[in-house]
């Protein structure tokens, strides 16, 4: 989405919910609107807090309306005892505003368990989806990749993996603007006797589902980063640990390349005349862009950004909710999904 083309999304924010918030909430949400002229906000969260720091943004408080609510989720609460306990808070209550119609999109940066049950609770499943996943984009040699599930599902089936393939597919042709991405299944080999049951099975399954899905197959640990495919389908489990391995390594070699330029004098002087070069490295390593992940599947649009965010990355995890809605990535994984079941053979389930 070019800067400076209007939109009229309202978008609702979690404004409580993040180790940062509701500060970088707010920043993140000014930033966007310059990025996004003619989007505003819902603000759930407490006014009392909000009001003071929006003195101090006077065009984010033109196109914001706060909904006040004193209860917050935290951190550590369980999924069930922030849906039993949560219902007037301040994510329950901005979901609730998707679900109304009142809002397009909703963004937290807060608790994800709680998140995604009371998403799933509030929003609902899609037609035809029976587990939402969560997606996101992923650095890669040749540019980026989508992968999900990354923890919405510790254990996925066949049939799991199979629409979360079709709802990759999807996500990559409306945000990476790809008209046939690749997807590849992962696993601990390329060969199609390797894996677990579900996995092998999810391979026969997305290979023989008379769709025109591009299906590379299985891929290994190392093609994600290689760019092999354009969409990795897997369980949550694998998912996360993958992002939050990445996310590590990234954080390892920054802090290496930093170390080792600052070990002494000479090294200081080529950090100089390389400065160039290595600004390029650190924005390609810097994950803060690619903030923002979907609940893939739900019927209702909730990014999810990570809970440490700065003002810059939420921003991006509101980029995210924009380009969603205005791709409407719901009806066109709606339309995947029912095409998934034309194409079934009789007798079977997708």
């Amino acid at each position: 989405m070019s800067a400076g083309k209007k939109l009229q999304l309202p978008i609702a924010l979690d404004a409580m919910g993040g180790d940062n918030a509701p500060a970088c909430v707010l920043r993140g949400a000014a930033m966007a609107l310059v990025r996004h002229p003619g989007i505003r906000f819902l603000l759930y969260g407490n006014r009392y807090i909000l009001e003071p720091l929006l003195i101090e943004l006077p065009q984010l408080k033109a196109a914001s309306e706060i909904v006040h609510t004193e209860i917050v989720i935290a951190g550590d609460d369980k999924p069930s005892v922030a849906v039993r306990r949560g219902r007037n808070s301040s994510m329950w209550m901005s979901i609730e505003s998707v679900r109304d119609n009142r809002c397009c999109a909703i963004v937290s940066a807060g608790n994800t368990g709680a998140l995604m049950a009371m998403s799933k609770l509030i929003l609902r499943t899609l037609p035809g989806i029976s587990r939402p996943a969560i997606a996101a984009l992923f650095p890669t040699l040749r540019g980026e990749c989508v992968m999900l599930d990354l923890g919405a599902n510790v254990e996925s089936d066949a049939k799991d993996l199979y629409r979360f393939a079709i709802m990759g597919d999807a996500f990559a042709r409306a945000v990476l603007g790809l008209s046939r991405p690749k997807i590849g299944l992962l696993n601990v080999g390329s060969e199609e006797l390797k894996g677990r049951d579900e996995v092998k099975e999810a391979y026969q399954v997305i290979k023989n589902s008379g769709r025109a899905l591009n299906f590379h197959g299985f891929i290994e640990g190392n093609d994600i980063a290689e760019g092999t495919v354009d969409v990795v389908v897997t369980d949550g489990f694998t998912g996360n640990v993958a992002l939050k391995t990445a996310e590590g390594a990234a954080r390892l070699i920054r802090t290496y390349l930093k170390d080792a330029f600052n070990s002494s004098p000479f090294s200081k002087t080529g950090a100089v005349l390389a400065a160039g070069a290595l600004k390029v490295v650190k924005d390609k390593l810097d994950d803060r862009k690619r903030n923002g992940a979907m609940f893939l599947g739900l019927n209702g649009i909730a990014v999810k950004s990570h809970g440490g965010a700065d003002a810059f990355s939420f921003c991006n995890a509101i980029s995210v909710a924009v380009e969603l809605v205005v791709h409407d990535i719901n009806t066109r994984i709606t339309q995947e999904i029912n095409l998934s079941v034309e194409a079934t053979p009789a007798g079977e389930t997708a």
